[in-house]
């Protein structure tokens, strides 16, 4: 009988002892056609010797390697990392330890280092050094590579790899395949899993603290996904009615994973090696183990599908672009007004990058000629729904107290840890299309080495610890894939890799969220206000339906934030969520939010299901419709030996002719989405063959860009320049090269992940309009001479060595950050007037630099450079210079159009930044010190639990990563 340790329930071979189970902490780890091409030139020179090196490797040249597992066809050529480490999970005693000093639990960062790594190893990176920076992603686990083997049921066996600690759940059956992959999402994320669950239900301050970051981000959330738990079963049971016999498997395997993690709580909790959290938040005595962690349910998944949702789902906005558009014409008048606003929004900019570039067109939500239903607000009216009530004790105030509790004296060093809130108050703030920062870079085998394609991509969800991703691998009936799935939700690999192909996603922005204006009434017949809570369906007075959240605390351990309470409170229509209320043409209204894949959270299993089939993807095609079974909106990627293609899915509602989804519509019969039926907030969906999809183009290249031709943006950022734009340079030119490699396709990614987009697309059009004369001011000429060596150099936020935590060209670095925001204020500002600006960058944010706190993401994020007003400069100077501008702004804007005016301000700006110290550029923070250029670039990732990482070189690069090339195919 084996003999199991106490920490995870796994088998001997990870020491109990407390010493030995941790580890030390390691340390920390101008338009497209006149863009400058210095760049890719030496990039590609630089990449000769590297390319050579990589032909001559075994690997590379497609030589076949005995597999460990006969289903496997990728020998040894699929890898992949996910910092920090598989371990996301730590006793008190671990937390304990990490605190005084400075241990890690086993596994916890075990893949940070070689991640970090990449950033300065990259350069002459071949493939047969691909293993420094990434682990093997071949099926199976070898006896000599085996660390642990558990059987929580006699039908499966989680087996994890010395290396890394990753589970590699094999099920005989497909019930026991699904329970283990549930019981080892409870070994490695049982925190996460259950704080998500809480986000999803709008109860995070009940469960974790009333931090001023909880409170923040549940009253972000809860109004764009707020669901009763009979709201919940109807989605599960919708799922099972819905999608035949698929439907039902899924739902079948949703409870088989969910046993297995309850089954892993009870274990846990009797064993008392469960997560330490639960005693830091009060939820279980850590002397005498009272308390209890709450069953998990198949409804959790449907809340935690909402949480996924509600960071990645996407448009919305209608609002505040219908009031943007009011500013254009209150400054410009309607005619001029609504064309220059139409210029600065970029539906279907034609010098921006797009993943289709071969011209095919896919139109969809594009501007009508003559818009029928627009319910645009009367200047002044629209106010935001109110959502907080009955405010008691903390809640009320604007910094709440704290009442630190009385702890043991050993515990003394976590009191407070989560004073600070366990999640970022703005995780979900803001147009959830900000949240994608994902990236593809995959080239067809024409273009290859090998002749086979090669893919290097990874979704970006940011950097937690541990991560919202959880790595696995499942085997059983049906089922075979290895890869990364969110936590909770993990019953199917979601991004990864099957027997002869793997996939892969970026968030892609089409609008699947509009805005509708409901005439407001009272239903005794009084006469309307705004604050009516009646509104007209078909005709008829109908009451919105109340949902409310009542959420207390008081303080804990870990979260000495004092007691308080609040009390939240939505209205919900037939159109979905109110968010405003204002008046159209003098009559109340109300605004209100309808997403086509609210009430559907969790449609896509079905979708996941079949890329976990290998008897469903077979080839390019059978990926597309797996793909297309997806309702949320991504860029699906799929490489094998044969083939690459792309998908992009979505709930695409149809909208009634002539509705212009970027701007509220009147709530009638003549505007709804086709077919609407708000009972299961069902409709028609525009059909596979309307989305953007395409096989075996020369390349693909995706970060959150423009997906194909006629295919219109949900938001601002879609323009001439285009951080995509920094892949799509480096892949091209490789593509055209030919004997793409791995390693080569990798040192792209990895090129473009530390350069600033101002720099390289940008930079050079500023220094030619302001070389267009003489520079004569000494501080001046020093400051464009900088600028000047930091490009001629690539641009380049890069450490001068590794760990050095010193950029090369940091000066230019600052003058930069300094200037861009000022150059773009003088440069619009005057011409666009104080109110129309506002609103504008209310819209679309100045920057989003590594260091910009400000920014969609926030600090220390690692993603940067996807919102910026990079695309509008651009054409402006262009324009300015007398270029011909492809899609140009509706007015010339620096200097009021005097290439001379232009040049003074470009150059005023200069100076005053050149002047700016280090310490006000990059004030610091509770994690860097003013004035540290190094660290407020650093990605950190941001702690969910008890165990923190040091900070580490920042890299725009996605969090989970694969680098694969398949030689063969079933």
């Amino acid at each position: 009988m084996r003999s199991r340790t106490p920490h995870h329930g796994r088998l001997v071979g990870r020491s109990s002892m407390p010493n030995a189970r941790t580890a030390s902490a390691r340390t920390a780890v101008s338009s497209r056609v006149t863009r400058t091409t210095r760049r890719t030139t030496t990039f590609v020179a630089a990449a000769v010797f590297a390319l050579t090196a990589g032909l001559l490797s075994p690997l590379a040249a497609g030589t076949a390697v005995a597999a460990g597992d006969p289903d496997d066809y990728c020998d040894q050529q699929c890898a992949d990392i996910l910092p920090p480490g598989a371990n996301g999970s730590a006793t008190l005693a671990e937390i304990l330890a990490h605190k005084v000093f400075g241990t890690q639990p086993q596994h916890a960062e075990d893949q940070l280092a070689a991640y970090d790594s990449l950033s300065s190893g990259y350069p002459s990176l071949t493939d047969a050094q691909l293993g420094d920076f990434f682990d093997d992603a071949s099926f199976g686990v070898s006896k000599a590579e085996t660390e642990s083997v558990t059987s929580p049921r006699a039908d499966v066996t989680i087996t994890r790899d010395k290396k890394y600690g990753i589970p590699h759940i094999k099920g005989t059956t497909r019930y026991g395949t699904e329970f283990g992959a549930g019981y080892a999402a409870g070994q490695d994320r049982m925190w996460l899993i259950d704080l998500f669950r809480h986000i999803g239900r709008g109860e995070l301050t009940s469960f974790a603290g009333g931090a001023l970051a909880n409170q923040g981000l549940e009253q972000e959330f809860w109004p764009q996904a707020p669901y009763t738990e009979d709201d919940l079963q109807k989605q599960v049971d919708y799922i099972r009615a819905h999608n035949g016999a698929r439907g039902e498997q899924a739902m079948n395997d949703a409870q088989a994973y969910i046993d297995g993690l309850n089954a892993y709580r009870e274990k846990a909790k009797k064993g008392r090696y469960f997560p330490g959290e639960y005693d830091l938040t009060g939820k279980i005595d850590p002397i005498t183990n009272a308390g209890d962690i709450e069953p998990f349910k198949v409804t959790d998944m449907i809340a935690l599908a909402s949480v996924v949702g509600g960071l990645f789902g996407n448009g919305g906005g209608e609002v505040d672009q219908a009031l943007s558009l009011l500013s254009a014409q209150q400054k410009y008048g309607v005619e001029k007004g609504t064309r220059v606003w139409e210029s600065l929004r970029q539906r279907d900019d034609p010098e921006t990058v797009s993943t289709i570039h071969d011209g095919t067109a896919f139109p969809y939500a594009g501007k009508p000629e003559n818009a029928a239903g627009l319910a645009l607000p009367d200047a002044g009216s629209v106010t935001k729904e109110p959502l907080l009530f009955d405010r008691t004790g903390s809640a009320a105030q604007a910094k709440p107290a704290k009442d630190p509790v009385e702890a043991p004296k050993e515990l003394k060093p976590l009191q407070g840890v989560f004073d600070d809130g366990v999640l970022p108050s703005d995780l979900f703030s803001g147009d959830a299309s900000r949240k994608g920062m994902s990236n593809a870079l995959l080239v067809s085998g024409e273009k290859t080495a090998s002749g086979h394609p090669i893919a290097v991509f990874g979704p970006q969800t940011g950097y937690f610890a541990p991560q919202l991703l959880m790595q696995q691998e499942l085997q059983g009936p049906g089922i075979s894939a290895r890869g990364v799935s969110f936590a909770g939700v993990g019953m199917y690999v979601q991004l990864g890799r099957g027997q002869d192909y793997s996939w892969s996603a970026t968030s892609a922005g089409q609008d699947i969220t509009d805005t509708y204006a409901v005439e407001l009434c009272d239903t005794d017949g009084s006469a309307a206000t705004k604050d009516s809570t009646g509104y007209r369906y078909h005709g008829t007075c109908t009451p919105m339906e109340k949902l409310e959240r009542v959420n207390s605390w008081k303080p804990t351990l870990a979260d000495s934030t004092a007691k308080g309470s609040y009390r939240m409170r939505v209205f919900r229509t037939h159109y979905g969520i109110v968010t405003h209320r204002a008046t159209v043409g003098g009559k109340p209204v109300a605004y209100t939010s309808l997403r086509s894949t609210y009430r559907h959270e969790a449609d896509s299993i079905v979708g996941f299901q079949m890329l976990n089939d290998p008897g469903y993807v077979k080839d390019a095609k059978s990926f597309q419709d797996a793909a297309s079974h997806i309702a949320y909106a991504f860029n699906w990627f799929y490489a094998d030996s044969r083939d690459i293609a792309y998908y992009n899915s979505g709930s695409n509602p149809v909208r009634a002719a002539n509705v212009d989804g970027t701007f509220p519509v009147k709530a009638e019969p003549a505007y709804e989405w086709k077919d609407f039926d708000p009972a299961d907030n069902t409709s028609a969906l525009t059909p596979p063959e309307q989305h953007p999809r395409s096989v075996d183009q020369d390349y693909y290249v995706s970060w959150n860009n423009k997906q194909a031709k006629g295919y219109t943006a949900a938001n601002l950022s879609l323009g001439s320049v285009h951080r995509a734009d920094l892949l799509d340079d480096r892949v091209k030119a490789l593509a055209d090269k030919g004997g793409v490699t791995r390693a080569s396709l990798t040192r792209a990614m990895a090129d473009a992940a530390v350069t600033d987009l101002r720099g390289e697309d940008v930079l050079p059009t500023l220094l030619k309009v302001i070389r267009t004369r003489p520079v004569t001011d000494p501080a001046q000429a020093a400051a464009v001479q900088r600028l000047e060596s930091w490009l001629d150099d690539g641009a380049r936020r890069q450490e001068t060595s590794k760990g050095s935590k010193k950029y090369g060209h940091s000066d230019a670095v600052r003058i930069m950050d300094a200037w861009w925001p000022r150059l773009v204020e003088a440069e619009f500002k005057p011409g666009l007037g104080d109110g129309l600006y506002s609103s504008l960058t209310s819209l679309l944010t100045v920057d989003e630099s590594p260091s910009a706190a400000h920014g969609p993401t926030g600090a220390h994020a690692g993603s940067a450079f996807q919102y910026g007003w990079w695309g509008y400069v651009s054409k402006d100077l262009r324009a300015v210079l007398g270029e011909t501008v492809e899609g140009p702004l509706g007015a010339k804007y620096c200097g009021a159009g005097d290439l001379s005016a232009c040049r003074t301000t470009l150059l005023t700006t200069l100076a005053e930044a050149a002047a700016v110290p280090a310490g006000q550029v990059y004030p610091g923070d509770d994690s860097c010190a003013a004035g540290d250029q190094w660290c407020s670039d650093a990605i950190i990732h941001r702690a969910l639990g008890g165990i923190t990482h040091a900070p580490f070189q920042w890299q725009n690069r996605p969090t989970y990563q694969q680098v694969v090339e398949f030689p063969r195919h079933r």
